[in-house]
């Protein structure tokens, strides 16, 4: 075993120490887990989340019908599993898709220089000058209400983000001495990019990319709620909770349990995400 990949593995210990010793981000690790493995095995341990059962709809929380049902009859328990997975993909794919193109744009921006990075940050102001919901609703409304023009939308909202963060790294690592030394050895511009740029800018993104997964998934829920996201029978979380508003009086549980579910979703990636700012914060070293 060579001396880098020992230093390697010290620093991973180190801060998985430090990353276990913050109580936030592991109570966030552990609800991560939970919803991963209740996202995957839910839908396979439970029935169809559009069966139908009128004679029990709007029933209470019961043996059969743990969560109770909506005012379809449809078992609430089994839609909230359902929609794990709906969500999870909607937020996983939203940030992939947005750090891809935001991190593209930000390396060419931060690398090039010049009438590239004019032209790239202008576009980004002109996406950072409207609110994030406000511009992902009228993406929405113009491409029509469904699951996938909704992942759109707010991919199209995120990726700004990563640009101008991505910008920032490259400003700050391009003129370090490995990256001058890489070009003196011949390195061309795509090489001193991916092989020394990027890697170097992991961590910011790994922290960025946590609370993203929890924004995309609340946006997107927002979106559903208001009918521009999922539309019915699809058991996505917002929809469910926009469905059921009209009878939480009558049944709360019916749109309280997806709302809930949204809560606690939100709250693990956020927590996760502190969690990780705070290990790979160089001022408090590792």
């Amino acid at each position: 075993m060579t001396a880098a990949l020992v230093a390697q593995r010290g620093t991973g210990n180190a801060v998985w120490r430090r990353f276990r010793r913050n109580s936030g981000a592991m109570i966030g690790l552990v609800l991560l887990v939970l919803l991963v493995l209740l996202a995957v095995l839910g839908p396979l341990l439970v029935g169809s989340p559009s069966t139908q059962d009128l004679a029990a709809r709007l029933a209470p929380p019961s043996a059969a019908h743990l969560l109770g049902t909506d005012q379809l009859g449809r078992d609430v328990l089994t839609r909230v599993l359902s929609g794990a997975r709906i969500s999870l993909g909607i937020g996983v794919s939203v940030m992939l898709a947005s750090l891809l193109v935001g991190s593209a744009a930000g390396l060419v921006a931060g690398l090039l220089g010049g009438w590239w990075d004019e032209v790239i940050m202008r576009v980004t102001d002109i996406f950072l000058a409207f609110p994030g919901l406000i511009l992902a609703m009228a993406i929405s409304a113009a491409l029509g209400p469904s699951l996938t023009n909704v992942m759109i939308a707010v991919a199209v909202v995120s990726w700004p983000t990563y640009a101008r963060l991505i910008r920032a790294q490259v400003l700050a690592l391009r003129e370090r001495e490995f990256v001058e030394a890489a070009r003196a050895l011949g390195s061309s511009q795509s090489r001193v990019a991916f092989r020394h740029l990027l890697p170097n800018s992991l961590a910011p993104l790994l922290v960025q990319g946590s609370f993203d997964v929890g924004n995309a998934i609340l946006t997107a829920a927002g979106l559903g709620f208001i009918g521009f996201g999922a539309q019915p029978p699809t058991p996505e979380w917002g929809a469910m909770v926009s469905e059921t508003r009209n009878y939480i009086a009558q049944a709360p549980w019916a749109s309280s349990a997806p709302a809930l579910a949204i809560l606690v979703t939100v709250l693990a990636f956020n927590l996760l995400g502190d969690g990780l700012r705070d290990v790979f914060d160089p001022r408090k070293g590792v």
